[in-house]
């Protein structure tokens, strides 16, 4: 397979519904098809429509343009080599050709706010609610080019199923077909359940009921990833389009049933589309109107008042810049649950989280001025807010969200605080106020996970059997990989800034008479001599025979002087309580074991716990997640932290690898969450990963 292209695209709507493949058009991964429907935005997400298998008969002589693998190994037919190019930008497109005829398809899935959007023309507000204002749809738009008279034939294959899963054709599985005008209507029965309607329409053509099922396509993506591999399709018909030299055929699935109330499908619709989701993009933006980040804010230097190292987009009209902007747009999503904006943190297979949203805000909706959805997404966590706790992921269904992080708060009171740098709300800050109070008097007084302020130091330790509750939180079993129990120094790092952002905001709040002026500056000489006493407890994390700090204090009081870039981070935070000498040793360090082209390693490759490779099946990947593979979103805090402890010595660190992986590696337009620790850095894990594209917007020039 030398010659097969499998590099991957994506596309999205703003619901959590997707379409993805591959530049050779074939099908590698359980997540690739062409409508991936969320039945409960953002999750529940259902493969309704697979693809269209292509044939094109000119002079008598019939050509399949589909590539498949199957079960047996084989790949048939093989139309890839007959594809001569892709092109990702605007939208998706393959052009197939021999030397008298050429055929050109496209694909765009529209924003998922339904033609009722024009109730509300902001689409850079804050997404719209409620649901029934949406639809998830696909657009297939097909031009043939040649010498001669050419009969398109489009063979639907279906399914309905979890998308984490593969169909398997069984007798109590099938699908209902009506046929109507230029359309026809289809909906999975299983068990006597039926399931989601939805419909196909095109503008030009005839349809052809015929049955049959396409048995074992092979996934081999999956193979590698020790997964279900195999795959059953289900073709209800297939329609044959006569074209003439110059024609074209559109063809759109739309959720539902057909309705007349909704726009007629014409030759214009697809053009139409691609212009509106570019106004779209816009307008959110402001290309052709303004600059495409925040004013930028020089550096004050190390210690207590670290500034707002965020760069601001420069060259806003440029390709690499727009093309970076787009991509983070596919992140930003609504969640039906709690009526509001969230952020998916990766693609194909994550939902939203509570952190990587809060990591992730400042590059998706700070750097691009998108301010109205960064306070849409902080307000949401800020109301649910329990015990001192911000959810690290919400229920798709009625019910509580989970609180399953000891760092998610604090991350909250950290990019809240950037939030208000860029944008003086401090009508906002005094609503968020009691919010942060709640957080600070449940880490001191105790909460959930046994999450309290150690008396003694005044930092923040839990213990907890069977959980990890860092970013670092891979659970096998019962057994965390990485339980890091007792005081992990980032999260003592980020209790720090805390600290810090609450004093200055009481002090701000009684200048403002935003309550009783002589209690909040009460409260902000509390929060000082707070923070000054976690600051000289930081130093118990200091390793003076490393030049490092220690990754843990662990319950027992033992260290654990594994390298690791929590370090980093704990550098990186808008406070920071490391002197300029540490933080130039431990950047020093960090340099030498961790950094890569593609961010920074999880553990040193000296460490007899480092895994270089990111591969096998579930488990063994599980047990290299965090021991040794490389986060491309430590880029950003590796970064903070050196233009903070080096602010006159260039940057360690070439953005062309990390920006060639953008641009034509992996997913096509979006960067990996992953990448093998060892050479040559393999990306790995999910193909389009939300802080790993905010974290470059935040610091690409």
């Amino acid at each position: 397979m030398p010659d097969l292209d499998t590099r991957e695209w994506l596309l999205t709507n703003g619901l959590g519904s997707f379409a993805s493949g591959t530049v050779s058009d074939v099908r590698t991964r359980t997540y690739h098809g062409w409508l991936f429907t969320a039945t409960n935005p953002p999750s529940g997400r259902t493969l309704l429509f697979s693809h269209l298998e292509a044939s094109l008969e000119v002079l008598g002589r019939v050509v399949a343009l589909g590539t498949n693998f199957w079960g047996n190994g084989q790949i048939e037919p093989t139309g890839y080599q007959l594809l001569r190019s892709f092109d990702i930008n605007p939208v998706p497109k393959w052009i197939w050709g021999q030397d008298n005829w050429q055929l050109t398809r496209q694909l765009l899935m529209p924003y998922g706010w339904g033609e009722s959007s024009e109730e509300n023309p902001t689409p850079h507000s804050l997404l719209p609610t409620p649901y029934s204002q949406f639809c998830d749809r696909i657009l297939i738009h097909y031009r043939y080019e040649g010498s001669h008279p050419a009969i398109l034939r489009l063979r639907l294959l279906i399914a309905e199923r979890d998308f984490h899963h593969q169909q398997t054709a069984s007798a109590k599985l099938h699908f209902s077909q009506l046929l109507g005008k230029q359309q026809v209507c289809l909906q999975a029965i299983n068990s006597g359940r039926f399931g989601i309607p939805w419909h196909l329409c095109w503008t030009e053509g005839n349809y052809q009921p015929d049955p049959v099922w396409y048995w074992h396509y092979g996934l081999p993506e999956e193979t590698k990833r020790g997964l279900g591999d195999k795959e059953d399709l289900y073709s209800p018909g297939y329609l044959i389009v006569t074209l003439q030299p110059g024609d074209a055929v559109t063809l759109e699935a739309r959720v539902g049933f057909p309705d007349s109330m909704l726009s007629v499908l014409t030759p214009k619709t697809f053009a139409e589309a691609v212009e509106a989701e570019q106004d779209r993009l816009s307008q959110i933006f402001g290309w052709g109107e303004r600059g495409g980040g925040a004013e930028g804010q020089g550096s004050r230097g190390a210690g207590e008042q670290g500034n707002n190292y965020e760069c601001p987009m420069p060259h806003a009209h440029s390709p690499l810049s727009q093309q970076l902007l787009k991509a983070s747009d596919q992140f930003i999503v609504y969640r039906a649950s709690i009526a509001g904006p969230t952020v998916i943190a990766g693609y194909h297979w994550f939902n939203d989280w509570g952190r990587d949203t809060l990591i992730a805000l400042p590059g998706l909706a700070l750097v691009p001025q998108r301010f109205d959805l960064a306070k849409g997404v902080l307000q949401t966590f800020g109301y649910y807010c329990r015990q001192g706790l911000i959810p690290n992921a919400f229920p798709d269904v009625d019910g509580e969200p989970i609180y399953n992080s000891v760092d998610a708060a604090l991350w909250w009171i950290e990019t809240l605080g950037l939030y208000l740098e860029a944008t003086q709300d401090w009508d906002f800050l005094a609503e968020q106020f009691p919010v942060v109070q709640q957080i600070h008097k449940a880490f001191v007084g105790g909460t959930h996970f046994n999450i309290q302020v150690d008396a003694t130091d005044g930092l923040v330790s839990w213990d907890a059997p069977g959980v990890a509750l860092t970013w670092m939180d891979v659970v096998i079993g019962s057994h965390p990989v990485t339980p890091r129990y007792g005081k992990p120094v980032e999260i003592n790092a980020l209790w720090y800034s805390a600290l810090c952002w609450l004093s200055q905001w009481a002090e701000r709040l009684s200048q403002f008479e935003y309550g009783s002026s002589a209690r909040l500056t009460k409260q902000a000489q509390r929060y000082t001599q707070q923070a000054e006493h976690v600051k000289t407890s930081l130093q118990k994390f200091w390793n003076p025979q490393l030049g490092y700090l220690y990754d843990t204090i662990e319950p027992d009081d033992r260290r654990n002087f594994q390298i690791r870039p929590n370090a980093v981070l704990a550098l990186s935070l808008q406070h920071c309580g490391f002197s300029v000498q540490q933080g130039c040793q431990i950047l020093d360090l960090a340099t030498t074991s961790l950094l890569t082209p593609y961010g920074l390693r999880s553990l040193d490759p000296g460490d007899p716990e480092y895994k270089g490779k990111y591969e096998g099946n579930s488990e063994q990947r599980d047990r290299t997640y965090h021991q040794g593979t490389v986060w491309a979103w430590l880029i950003g805090p590796y970064i903070r932290a050196w233009q903070r402890f080096y602010p006159q010595r260039s940057l360690p660190f070439d953005w062309q690898p990390l920006l060639d992986h953008f641009l034509s590696d992996a997913c096509l337009g979006s960067i990996s969450e992953i990448f093998d620790g060892d050479l040559p850095h393999t990306p790995r894990g999910a193909i389009a990963q939300a802080w790993s594209v905010a974290e470059v917007i935040r610091h690409i020039q």
